[in-house]
């Protein structure tokens, strides 16, 4: 994977509401906290995902309902 072609799952807690729905959409990539609020994998608001993580991500992003995910270059 290039430089130019890597994707990044950034979360932006403030405008999460803890529905959970982009754990369920990935699971894999977002773990929830005891209050139902989403983790990234690392427990950063960032994460680099793989090519092959990418669908799972744009689930997860097209998922929540507060836009608090989002899928950045």
């Amino acid at each position: 994977m290039s430089d130019d072609d890597s994707r990044t799952l950034a979360l932006d807690p403030i405008a999460c509401d803890g529905r959970g729905l982009c754990h369920y959409a990935a699971p894999d990539l977002i773990d929830l906290d005891e209050w139902g609020y989403p983790l990234l994998r690392g427990g950063g608001l960032r994460m680099g995902i793989s090519r092959e993580e990418r669908d799972a991500a744009r689930d997860a992003v097209h998922a929540c309902p507060t836009l608090a995910l989002h899928l950045e270059r």
